[in-house]
């Protein structure tokens, strides 16, 4: 795979609210590279979950560019931008949004109804994902009749069904407890590791943010740090010198970017939705 699987340059989101614009991102920059795990971290009002809505193609910059899986989102129509999700991304939430009558083999061969595949083959495929999350024994089972961490892993299964290349997930563990959120955390990191899909987790929960090996910390609407961008280099600063062969320094892992200032809020922050 070349290239990056997301990269969004200076894009910003700005809402209309009765006659009132309120931005939500202001000039955001930054790289999702394949089988990269990052988490997204910040108060509500950051505008975190409007980024993650943005990267997944949910929603346009008002401002920017953004290109999933190299594509340039810009211009796209919505049956185009429907089916580069569909191939590009998948989406893990906090409420789950499974079919509440519909059995987890069915809700998790969902996605590949737009693939245009065959019933056998949706099922097929559905019944190996049940399995490799551990709910081989649930696929019959609907919704109601499975705990909250089983939900969540049905929904995983979903989203990985189509075999994409970036997993976003919003606050994925918000509706567990601790021992269940921590088994899920253990799922996506296995999946990331053996099979290489780029996890990106958007969380307000620093424990959960740091089992990943990025986090980008957002506030009022900009990246305010990000631990995989290097240290910038002071007037003042010796010159450094290696031996030839020798691997370059690793980066500094918590220098803030400089940030602008304002409210970054708007309705929809709170409870997952765009504008966290």
């Amino acid at each position: 795979m070349t290239g990056p699987a997301i990269e969004a340059i200076g894009v910003a989101r700005t809402y209309a609210m009765d006659g009132v614009s309120v931005t939500a991102l202001r000039g955001v920059t930054l790289t999702i590279g394949h089988g990269e795990h990052v988490a997204i971290v910040g108060p509500s009002g950051s505008g975190k979950s409007t980024l993650m809505h943005l990267l997944g193609g949910l929603d346009q910059p008002s401002e920017g560019a953004l290109r999933i899986g190299g594509r340039d989102v810009a211009g796209l129509t919505a049956a185009e931008m429907a089916h580069l999700r569909n191939a590009t991304i998948g989406f893990v939430f906090q409420a789950f949004h499974l079919l509440a009558r519909t059995s987890a083999l069915d809700n998790v061969a969902l996605p590949l109804v737009y693939r245009g595949l065959g019933a056998r083959e949706r099922r097929a495929k559905a019944a190996a994902m049940l399995a490799k999350v551990g709910l081989g024994h649930r696929m019959d089972h609907k919704p109601n009749q499975m705990s909250g961490g089983e939900q969540q892993r049905v929904a995983i299964a979903r989203a990985l069904v189509t075999e994409p290349a970036v997993l976003l997930a919003d606050e994925p563990t918000g509706n567990l407890d601790s021992a269940t959120g921590a088994a899920v955390l253990e799922l996506l990191e296995r999946l990331n590791l053996d099979d290489g899909v780029a996890v990106v987790l958007v969380t307000h929960d620093r424990e959960v943010a740091a089992r990943a090996r990025r986090q980008i910390t957002m506030r009022d609407g900009v990246v305010v740090s990000d631990s995989a961008a290097p240290k910038a280099a002071r007037p003042d600063d010796p010159p450094v010198s290696r031996a030839a062969g020798d691997p370059p320094p690793a980066p500094d892992r918590g220098i803030p970017h400089q940030r602008t200032s304002g409210p970054g809020e708007h309705p929809g922050d709170d409870g997952g939705e765009a504008g966290r």
